[in-house]
């Protein structure tokens, strides 16, 4: 059951998701992924799975990290609004892979970015965030890839 409306716990959660965040290994693990992963087929996605891959490490960081994440706002730990207002930035990795989303869960995991894709579809308040993202991660790679 979700959440009505925010609490201290609510806010006190999101600070140390925050700190997390700002974690040296794991910042550049984040600038990694949005900087330089821009897959254009499902072989470029299923590459990074690969531990010699590297984007390997920094993928499964950021992957599960955010996995975590938006978990707590599927189960109800969490005011989802709250929480997506400033946690929208895994929905990106969503957002680059989507395409072969199928591809990528059949090589690794079925339950791969499962629940980054509840926020992304399931979720009223990640649904317009997913969107805008999702716009936005389009006319990057097509920069990126030239």
């Amino acid at each position: 059951m979700a959440k009505t409306t925010p609490d201290h716990h609510d806010a006190e959660l999101l600070i140390k998701v925050y700190d997390l965040r700002r974690e040296a290994v794991m910042r550049e693990s984040r600038r990694a992924i949005l900087r330089d992963f821009w897959p254009a087929s499902a072989p470029d996605v299923l590459a990074v799975l690969k531990g010699d891959h590297p984007l390997n490490a920094p993928y499964r960081q950021v992957g599960t990290y955010w996995e975590m994440v938006y978990s707590f706002a599927r189960y109800g730990i969490v005011h989802p609004q709250f929480w997506l207002e400033n946690n929208g930035e895994g929905l990106y990795l969503l957002a680059k892979v989507e395409p072969w989303l199928t591809e990528l869960r059949d090589a690794s995991s079925p339950a791969t970015l499962h629940n980054t894709e509840w926020v992304a579809r399931e979720c009223p308040d990640g649904a317009p965030i997913y969107a805008r993202i999702k716009a936005r991660v389009a006319k990057l790679a097509a920069s990126a890839r030239g």
